[in-house]
């Protein structure tokens, strides 16, 4: 199943919450794969399957945590988390899949939560990424679901070099 990769500006409400429920589908069914599937790499040197689905649910930890802060404390800096780093002090190729399955279905459901209520009232509140500036809330949670397909594209392309 191949989705169009997401870059859309202003969308609306029904439009995140729709983009989040797909990236969400499409991710947890690849938790599923089997260990042939889960250590294949969309290219040499790059993460694998079973890397890129750790990586999906601390980043979505880390970006719903930035949700919960804008709503929370108002315009503040957020700093910038360094994924390479999260890869190695986490040890992603031992880490249980099972827990990070469970991190990221958990939190998308907070995720997704906040932005049926808050996406459209609230998206306009501002924060301060402590690398690329102002941003509002609307651009944090437009991020969750590109990230997501971001990656998704990732896993598609592993997973379509084992047929070739």
């Amino acid at each position: 199943m191949a989705a169009a990769h997401i870059v859309r500006i202003g969308w609306r409400t029904m439009d995140i919450l729709q983009a989040l429920d797909r990236t969400r589908d499409e991710t947890l069914g690849h938790f599923a794969l089997g260990e042939k599937d889960l250590a294949r790499s969309y290219g040499p040197g790059k993460w694998s399957v079973r890397e890129i689905l750790h990586h999906l649910a601390d980043a979505e930890t880390v970006m719903a945590e930035r949700v919960r802060r804008i709503l929370s404390e108002g315009r503040r800096v957020l700093w910038v988390f360094d994924q390479e780093a999260w890869a190695k002090g986490l040890d992603y190729p031992t880490m249980p899949l099972e827990l990070s399955r469970d991190i990221y279905r958990s939190t998308r459901a907070g995720t997704r939560y906040l932005a049926a209520l808050h996406y459209t009232q609230h998206g306009h509140l501002e924060w301060v990424h402590s690398e690329t500036g102002v941003r509002t809330l609307r651009d944090e949670l437009d991020k969750v679901a590109e990230h997501n397909e971001h990656h998704l594209g990732q896993i598609r392309a592993a997973l379509g070099s084992a047929t070739r």
